[in-house]
């Protein structure tokens, strides 16, 4: 976080353990959901009379519940990281649904993407290209 609040646009490592010398496909995934925490907050916060929702905000009133609200549901989702790994229930929810830590939900995701990604062809004559490219370099 601190270095993209410094303005770097770069984060480097991503899936790596000690120091580098091992990759882990399991890290990799929840280096992902961090780095989406990270862009969201980096993006901040539009301030504009639709978001602040101050008509909203009388009508509710103070102790009255937002999350019921229509206006509340059209925006969470592109004001808040969605996460799929961490997981943000209470504790009893989250021991109902099996009490999976973070490391075992993240094997989990990255061994569903080893299996099943099917990656995007390439243009047509891209791969040529590319060939060629690396070929010039030698």
């Amino acid at each position: 976080m601190l270095p993209a609040l410094a303005g770097a646009n770069l984060i480097y490592g991503m899936g790596m353990l000690e120091l580098g010398q091992i990759l882990s496909f399991s890290q990799m995934v929840m280096d992902d959901e961090i780095a989406a925490m990270i862009k969201r907050t980096i993006y901040g916060i539009d301030v504009n009379k639709e978001l602040m929702a101050v008509d909203l905000i009388k009508q509710v009133g103070i102790a009255g519940n937002f999350l019921g609200q229509k206006h509340t549901m059209k925006h969470l989702r592109a004001e808040q990281v969605q996460a799929e790994l961490f997981d943000r229930r209470m504790r009893g929810g989250w021991e109902k649904k099996g009490s999976r830590d973070l490391h075992q939900v993240s094997v989990e995701k990255a061994k569903k993407i080893l299996t099943t990604h099917q990656p995007k062809p390439l243009e047509d004559g891209l791969a040529e290209e590319l060939i060629k490219i690396a070929k010039s370099g030698e």
